[in-house]
């Protein structure tokens, strides 16, 4: 039934639910899973210590969460082809950068260009298209489209392994930007045929709903004042700040419990089926009870996850972790993008998605210093991984807290 219900969406909507898949997929270029594979190579050959390394990469990526609240904002006035061309060209920009960075400087714009355009925008471009123009199905359709996060977390970071191995970190990037030309941008515009006329088709059904339902959306300004939205932010930001931090380090990880490194990449596929399992079945879930009664449970997978890998060495250990890990990650890519539309309406739902994606890229920023520091001052990975799981229990209190006033949906004029 789960399947046939999935089944019947992507005939009805292909090409758009493709178009979601495919820039979800190429996000993950600008993702840490996938940069945090280029670490060592970098490191080495710019002489960096684990520090400087987390440092850059938080510069960079704490400048892209300053720009984001903007860049992002801009998909609630921008025609969609034209937003989604501009992005890429700006992902095929930070590969080349990246593929010819000469010092910490370049280095650090690299890393900038990388999370603004990949983790930033593409990411941004695959939910909130999605949770714009379906309403009654909108968990199936992003679940469908997370996919694509998962698709590249099960196989890109082992093929970057196995790219540098043959022909280097650099030109590992570079043919990247070679893909995005010439595949991603004409793929891209031809699965978005038709969407004038989506977007007119959207625009009547509001006009008809907020008639009917006199219902309202927030503006980005007015979720600020929101506490509500302050209690339900450390949880919802608490995988990005955890699980950079341990990707980016997950070599390093590796190291410290005695696995190879094509050991935990090539494990990766068992966090994406963990994560694509529970994102399939998270969107029917949203779709019936709503995202609101999801949120608070995301992060109790990922606590058992931290305190597993904190407590045993065994290789067969990453499966678990991985494993619980993939089930949160599974459950927020799917509830939280929906929650959003549920609380504060579409309208803004690109400025306030942003604003959301900037607190997350923030703090995605944070993981990997905080780890590379307390690595570098002697602080084993168990105790810092132990030191997360209490800061993911806590989230999990806030969001339970949050989420028991249902006076914060559908919100309406007085």
């Amino acid at each position: 039934m789960l399947l046939a219900s999935y089944l019947r969406f992507v005939n009805a909507h292909r090409r758009f639910v493709t178009f979601g898949f495919l820039t979800a997929l190429t996000s993950s270029f600008g993702q840490t899973y996938f940069i945090g594979i280029f670490g060592p190579g970098i490191q080495v050959e710019f002489d960096l210590s684990h520090t400087t390394w987390g440092t850059i990469y938080m510069v960079g990526t704490l400048a892209s969460a300053a720009l984001l609240p903007w860049t992002g904002k801009q998909i609630d006035r921008l025609d969609l082809r034209h937003y989604t061309v501009m992005v890429c060209l700006l992902m095929i920009c930070a590969c080349i950068s990246m593929a010819f960075a000469n010092g910490i400087f370049m280095l650090t714009i690299a890393i900038f260009l990388l999370r603004q355009s990949g983790q930033g925008l593409l990411s941004h471009i695959a939910i909130t298209s999605m949770a714009r123009y379906f309403d009654a199905s909108r968990g199936r359709a992003i679940a469908l489209v997370s996919l694509g996060f998962s698709a590249g977390e099960a196989t890109l970071p082992f093929l970057a392994v196995l790219s540098i191995s043959f022909i280097g970190w650099r030109w590992s990037y570079g043919g990247i930007a070679i893909f995005l030309f010439v595949v991603l941008i004409p793929v891209a515009l031809w699965l978005l045929k038709g969407q004038t006329e989506r977007h007119h088709q959207h625009l009547e059904e509001q006009a008809n709903a907020a008639a009917k339902e006199n219902s309202i959306s927030r503006t980005r300004s007015e979720v600020l004042h929101d506490p509500r939205f302050y209690l339900l932010l450390p949880g919802v930001v608490a995988p990005a700040l955890v699980l950079t931090g341990l990707f980016f380090h997950n070599l390093n990880l590796a190291d410290a419990k005695g696995w190879s490194h094509s050991w935990i990449t090539g494990s990766y596929v068992v966090f994406a089926l963990a994560s694509v399992s529970l994102s399939l079945l998270s969107g029917m879930l949203v779709d019936r009870f709503g995202a609101f009664r999801l949120v608070p449970f995301m992060l109790i997978p990922l606590t058992l996850g931290l305190l597993v890998v904190a407590s045993f060495d065994n290789r067969w250990i990453a499966w678990v972790y991985l494993t619980l890990i993939g089930f949160s990650i599974g459950i927020a890519h799917t509830a939280v993008s929906a929650l959003w539309a549920e609380i504060y309406g579409i309208d803004h739902l690109g400025a306030i998605k942003s604003l959301v994606s900037a607190f997350g890229v923030f703090a995605s920023a944070l993981g990997p210093v905080i780890m590379g520091a307390l690595m570098d001052w002697g602080m084993s990975i168990e105790s810092t991984v132990l030191g997360m799981a209490v800061y993911t229990f806590c989230g999990t209190v806030l969001m339970m807290v949050a989420i028991a006033d249902r006076s914060i949906l559908n919100p309406r004029v007085p």
